[in-house]
């Protein structure tokens, strides 16, 4: 067992903090008036006791699973808490998920107890327990009626329970991969994961304090969300929820965040509709903004040189002035940076925002390393990396896999950040487990000579064309989503002879570009008409060009109406691609291309 900086679980995290701030604020909620209301580190310590309390009553002890269905809020967060409280293993699951998922994890996981935010779907799972056998208790975590969290808390407050300080090898929670293939995999990952990764993290951003404040994007039933929760609890700092998806941007104008825990996608739909509003107004608006990008540029490249240039910085100095300042306004003002996970941030759109003066710090991990595994930080970064190994763990670079004269291989992740198996699935354990402790993460990878870490591809989505050569589809699909006009996008062409490329356009931007073009802004009229496709195609080749090798760009396209979403099957809840399910979907016309 590696021994672990103290504390070693999210229990006395909680506790250490409500002690410290305790008339901090730790959660933000938005109001009917749009603005904020938080809750401080007492009364939220208070709530977690009298949680904890009620389920001890109702009978959870240590190792039972603690369910809950909810999206983000302070709710969820207690109930977190709660159940660590009680050395019970918490597992999460997404709100907008099938019936069949919840009932497949809820049976798989053995939850005890299950919390529902809400009464539609409260509506859905009310059966269970008639049929699953461990299913003892529902809980509803909105009104005041028996089986509610209210009362529940209320029973907690009668009679207190003292909390548990579980060992560190303890499952905290229990997370199920939604997968792209198969039945979802439970993920353990115990409470010493959880925190090492926390103590990891404070390390390497060691500026963070607790006037430090976030807005909430990711969903916390997902790892690298629940670690933002954890970390910034740990540093006694503050955390605003995001309404939704579609608010972000004006909900980050009144969080004001210090930092952000983000996706690459967020930052590129901000530069994106700078591109949109620049190229809409035109004029001088434009003409400033262009400068700003290109001095910024140069102004970067001469430093690299040890050299500075007057007219350069005065031109970036203006633009700054009226264009950048207003961006840095828009996302409320005080944002030193973001940390990006979950796929590889451009690199132009990154030296955009560096340029700009906010910093996004490129990371990676998996689900089963809890997340985080190489991080960029303040006092160590390089752009188009993925950074450094964090704190007590280690990389291993397996060239067994591509052969020992490459440059590269396999990422083998070592360290008390790595899960302790898949639930119920000890062959897929194996699968993924070194016997010496390592865990396979599929991605191919480098390590430089300075110790930053860089993502070549994905083993298991790699594939070879017909003429031998092999492809990384992911990375293209991310140029191609880059373009103003393309939502989303799939290469295929394994064992063929090119590759060609499924496309769901952007339909706003498009709608725009047709109305001028005086065709009809319907999406399935638009994917018919000729010269909608000519111009998609031409947009795309375009983009990728010099960036890759002829084979790897496609040579013809599909374009659809119907968008990849969760509801289709076709994307998982981390928006990963299922490519099987589109390829088996759209697998007539994809041999139409081919004939």
């Amino acid at each position: 067992m590696y021994q672990l900086d103290k504390p070693d679980n999210v229990v006395e995290i909680l506790e250490q903090s409500v002690a410290k701030y305790a008339q901090m604020p730790f959660l933000g909620t938005k109001n009917k008036q749009k603005q904020y209301d938080w809750i401080t580190y007492e009364d939220f310590g208070q709530r977690v006791d009298n949680v904890r309390s009620g389920l001890q009553q109702i009978g959870v002890q240590k190792d039972d699973a603690v369910g809950i269905i909810s999206n983000n809020s302070v709710n969820w967060a207690i109930c977190f808490f709660a159940t660590g409280g009680l050395a019970a293993r918490f597992v999460p699951m997404y709100e907008a998920e099938l019936v069949q998922i919840w009932k497949y994890i809820i049976t798989d996981s053995n939850i005890k107890v299950l919390f529902v935010t809400k009464k539609e779907i409260y509506d859905k799972v009310k059966a269970f327990s008639s049929y699953i056998p461990t299913l003892q208790k529902i809980i509803l975590m909105e009104g005041e009626g028996p089986d509610t969290l209210f009362e529940l808390e209320k029973k907690g407050a009668s009679r207190k329970v003292k909390s548990i300080y579980p060992d560190q090898s303890t499952i905290g929670v229990l997370i199920y991969t939604s997968g792209t293939t198969g039945d979802p995999k439970g993920v353990l990952l115990s409470q010493g994961n959880l925190s090492s990764n926390s103590h990891a993290r404070i390390k390497i951003y060691g500026t963070f304090d607790k006037d430090e404040r976030t807005l909430s994007i990711l969903p916390w039933a997902h790892v690298f969300g629940l670690g933002e929760l954890i970390t910034f609890c740990q540093i006694g700092a503050s955390i605003g929820l995001a309404e939704s998806a579609s608010t972000i941007v004006d909900d980050i104008a009144v969080v004001k965040p210090t930092f952000l825990i983000a996706v690459p996608r967020v930052f590129n739909r901000i530069y994106d509709g700078l591109w949109t509003k620049m190229n809409e107004e035109g004029g001088l608006p434009r003409k400033l903004f262009i400068m700003g990008i290109e001095s910024g540029k140069k102004k970067r490249e001469l430093a690299t040189q040890g050299k500075s240039d007057f007219l350069t910085n005065m031109k970036f100095k203006i633009a700054d002035a009226i264009v950048f300042s207003k961006v840095r306004a828009k996302l409320g003002g005080r944002l030193k940076g973001s940390m990006t996970g979950s796929a590889l941030m451009n690199v132009e759109i990154s030296h955009f925002f560096w340029d700009i003066g906010i910093p996004l710090y490129d990371a990676y991990g998996l689900t089963e390393t809890t997340p985080a595994a190489t991080m960029n930080g303040p006092d160590a970064y390089r752009i188009g990396s993925i950074g450094k190994v964090i704190d007590k763990c280690r990389v291993v670079i397996d060239k067994s896999v591509v052969g020992e004269e490459s440059s590269d291989g396999e990422i083998v992740i070592y360290g008390p950040n790595v899960m302790q198996g898949y639930h119920n699935k000890p062959e897929a354990t194996k699968e993924v487990m070194t016997p010496d402790g390592g865990f396979r993460t599929g991605d191919r990878g480098r390590i430089d000579a300075d110790g930053f870490v860089y993502i070549t591809g994905r083993l298991k989505e790699q594939f070879k064309l017909e003429n031998g050569k092999y492809v990384f589809p992911v990375s293209i699909e991310e140029d191609i989503k880059l373009n103003h006009y393309i939502e989303n996008a799939m290469i295929y062409g394994e064992g063929r002879e090119y590759n060609i490329c499924i496309i769901i356009p952007d339909f706003v931007a498009l709608g725009k570009w047709a109305q001028k073009n005086n065709l009809p802004k319907d999406p399935a009229e638009l994917v018919k008409r000729e010269e909608v496709k000519s111009f998609l195609n031409n947009e795309i080749l375009t983009s990728l060009k010099g960036k890759y090798g002829s084979y790897e760009i496609p040579r013809k396209f599909i374009f659809l109406s119907e968008t990849f979403n969760l509801e289709n099957g076709t994307l998982t809840q981390t928006m990963k691609l299922k490519r099987r399910v589109v390829f088996e979907k759209y697998k007539d016309q994809i041999a139409a291309l081919y004939s």
